[in-house]
């Protein structure tokens, strides 16, 4: 691996794996580039937050960039990166012209985090009370938008493979653009496992997310108004605890003690909190891409009871860690029966390390990932002039995004 190779990382904000997923996932990316020798500088419009990771630590130089701002051509063009990652393809549409015009060579990668054009049309579904259909995704203004950028991009990483199959069958988009690469986990050691908290010592339900992503305070919603109450009918002492970071005013206007429903807002730690938790409530509604609480809930060794969106594409063909499940009382009933039966707790709680293990290990992954990387870019010209249709786009892109951001950037002066 040449060593002096420059890996650039465009972030929608800086990384905060103990507030998301997502930031989780950032981290577990910079860690692989990291491993191959690359030197990674990490550039973000966002504003700092006192929950971001402290990159230096990583290892990683950190840059604040500005939108519209011909100073980013300056830096990245000096930069010369041989790899450009976009977090997002928000990001990839406001960087990826002034990348592709300064940096012409370097292989664009874009983390697509979930479909977001899927989870909108889903919640717009929801919204209007009717089933989704893969027709309302072409009618989405963010698919237009979200599914330019991927064509646009040489590779997109993709977190669960009903979004893959979706891309391919609904938009066409070829395979040789799509990579699939779950979140990547370190395996949990014996020794972890006989230490966690066993079934007499836990207590009461959980339900943990960011508040900013919509599918969590709707799920926080449902569990408030229906799922609960029908929970309490059966379990009058029954205590459930909702943390997530980011809550609003009307999240934390559902703090309901004396109904044994607390809003906790931001976990410290998460994993301390799900691990002494008996039960994990995720009845998410719409949403997309692969959820990081039910993940964690495994590594916890804490069963979930969640809904078919909640699952998708998490468990392949094996068994749940719990119950996937979308009615609202069957839903109650179950989590009752979990959270009374040893055996059926026990047996859920093993079904998530064998998920764990057999499906998001680290190891299963990375080589390849990065094989596949160091073969495309040994082959880009190849490789780019299969995708005409995002030659093209980029062709256009760059004619109509550039005269846009430069009128924006006079304007602002």
């Amino acid at each position: 691996m040449n060593v002096n190779q420059h890996v650039l990382i465009i972030g929608f904000v800086w990384p905060e794996p103990n507030s998301s997923a997502a930031g989780g996932r950032m981290v577990q990316l910079i860690s692989i580039f990291k491993k191959q020798g690359f030197e990674i500088t990490f550039a973000s419009p966002a504003m700092d937050s006192d929950y971001m990771i402290d990159l230096n630590s990583l290892g990683v130089s950190k840059k604040s960039i500005s939108l519209n701002c011909s100073s980013f051509d300056v830096f990245v063009k000096e930069l010369n990166p041989a790899i450009v990652l976009f977090d997002r393809f928000m990001i990839e549409e406001q960087f990826g012209w002034r990348v592709a015009e300064n940096c012409p060579d370097a292989l664009r990668i874009l983390d697509t985090e979930d479909l977001h054009c899927l989870r909108l049309a889903r919640q717009k579904a929801f919204k209007e009370n009717r089933p989704f259909s893969t027709n309302d995704l072409l009618v989405e203004d963010v698919a237009k938008r979200e599914i330019a950028s991927i064509l646009r991009c040489d590779i997109s990483l993709m977190i669960a493979e009903y979004e893959m199959e979706l891309l391919q069958s609904v938009f066409k988009i070829d395979s040789n653009l799509l990579y699939y690469l779950p979140l990547l986990l370190e395996p949990i050691e014996e020794s972890f496992i006989q230490n966690l908290p066993s079934f007499e010592e836990r207590n009461n339900f959980i339900f943990i997310g960011n508040f900013l992503h919509e599918p969590n305070w709707n799920a926080v919603q449902y569990l408030k108004e229906t799922i609960w109450l029908l929970i309490r009918k059966q379990m009058p002492e029954a205590i459930l605890h909702v943390y997530g970071a980011y809550p609003s005013q009307k999240v934390l206007q559902l703090h309901q003690p004396k109904q044994g429903f607390h809003i906790m807002g931001r976990a410290n730690d998460a994993q301390e909190v799900v691990k002494k938790a008996k039960i994990v409530l995720a009845p998410l509604r719409f949403g997309a891409g692969i959820k990081g609480k039910l993940l964690e809930a495994m590594q916890c060794g804490t069963p979930s009871i969640t809904t078919t969106i909640g699952a998708e594409s998490m468990c392949g063909d094996l068994p749940w860690n719990g119950f996937i499940i979308d009615d609202a009382q069957v839903f109650a009933n179950i989590a009752v029966e979990l959270y009374q039966d040893k055996t059926l707790w026990q047996n859920a709680q093993k079904n998530g390390f064998e998920i764990l293990e057999k499906r998001y290990l680290k190891s299963l992954f990375e080589n390849d990932f990065v094989k596949h990387i160091l073969e495309t870019q040994t082959h880009l010209k190849q490789h780019r002039l299969h995708n005409f249709m995002g030659s093209m786009l980029q062709h256009h892109t760059l004619t109509s995004t550039k005269y846009m951001s430069r009128w924006i950037e006079e304007k602002n002066k």
